[in-house]
């Protein structure tokens, strides 16, 4: 679960979808038959960005697989939920960006398919500010390890990201998707072509925003793991 400023220009597939009224709404599924019966790890988590960050919250709904989830209270550091987050996979969980790090972790048997919807709403979608400075980012990952250092179908080896959804400063979502096994569709249909210009500029003001979650995730899993041993 490492997390590091980069940018993936070329490596992985970015577009952008235009704010809306209601919520933004991704349908996800990811073909995990490569790894069925592989005991492992998934993570989901939705932070806001190092300064001034407009309030947005996150749903993972409808979730399913053939695969098994463990109970949180038997996973690897005897819990799933971190900061800001309510509920329990398969039910919906709820995220919202009002600490610093919001996290859901569990261990996960690998089958042959995931799917769920990403459900992103608040005012910094609905009606932004024009005056924060930061964005909010959700980032999936699998991982092949229960312990979640070991990254799964993605090709980012180093982060484990599988995609990522940016909430930009103007109201508007940029999702970065670096797994060939998973695909991220607009609930709302055709998806806007985006500008170098402006992928760019997300990258790079977000760029700050996943320096610290390296920073969140390395120093909450070992003290988990020490804590555990």
């Amino acid at each position: 679960m490492l997390l590091r400023w980069s940018l993936f220009i070329g490596s992985s597939l970015c577009f952008a979808v235009a704010a809306s009224a209601g919520p933004i709404v991704y349908d996800v599924t990811v073909n995990t038959s490569s790894i069925t019966g592989t005991p492992g790890s998934l993570d989901f988590n939705f932070n806001p960005g190092p300064s001034a960050t407009q309030f947005a919250s996150l749903q993972i709904l409808n979730f399913a697989a053939d695969g098994s989830l463990a109970a949180c209270a038997a996973n690897v550091q005897g819990f799933c939920a971190t900061g800001d987050v309510s509920g329990q996979l398969p039910a919906a969980v709820t995220f919202d960006n009002g600490t610093a790090f919001n996290d859901y972790f569990d261990d996960f048997t690998f089958g042959t398919a995931i799917s769920f919807n990403v459900s992103l709403y608040g005012p910094a979608l609905t009606s932004p500010d024009g005056v924060s400075t930061s964005g909010s980012a959700f980032a999936f990952s699998m991982f092949s390890d229960a312990a979640g250092t070991v990254p799964a179908l993605t090709s980012d080896t180093t982060d484990g990201f599988a995609f990522t959804v940016d909430v930009n400063l103007d109201g508007t979502t940029t999702v970065s998707n670096f797994s060939s096994q998973t695909a991220v569709v607009p609930e709302t249909g055709g998806v806007p072509e985006p500008s170098t210009f402006f992928l760019l500029g997300t990258a790079l003001a977000l760029g700050a925003l996943r320096f610290r979650w390296r920073w969140w995730r390395v120093g909450c899993r070992v003290s988990v793991v020490a804590a555990a041993l």
